[in-house]
Formats: C-alpha cells, sequence, structure tokens
C-alpha cells in the first residue's frame, strides 16, 4: 500500500516505453515492415538512453 504513491524513475519510466515500442514493432512485422523498422530504431534510441543512466 505504501508503493502506491511512489514516483517512477527516469529508468523505469524509459523500459516501460521501451517495451510498449518492442511491442509495436513486433505486431507491425507482419503487416508493415518499415514501419516495424521505424520502431524498432527508436527502440534502440531508448536503450542508449537507459544505458547511460546506469
Amino acid at each position: 500500500m505504501f508503493g502506491l504513491f511512489n514516483k517512477k524513475s527516469e529508468k523505469e519510466k524509459l523500459q516501460a516505453q521501451y517495451g510498449k515500442l518492442m511491442k509495436e514493432a513486433h505486431s507491425l512485422s507482419t503487416t508493415n515492415r518499415k514501419l516495424s523498422d521505424t520502431k524498432i530504431f527508436e527502440a534502440e534510441e531508448i536503450m542508449k538512453k537507459i544505458e547511460s543512466l546506469a
């Protein structure tokens, strides 16, 4: 219950965004390969930010 009001750290926010982008890229991979590649590129940029925070 006490964790209810804890704010997410910058790293946690980036990890959630990375997961969302990878999920979108996976679902797009069967229909629109170019858009899927774009999402993967965006996710890789976010991963670089996560690694720089660590």
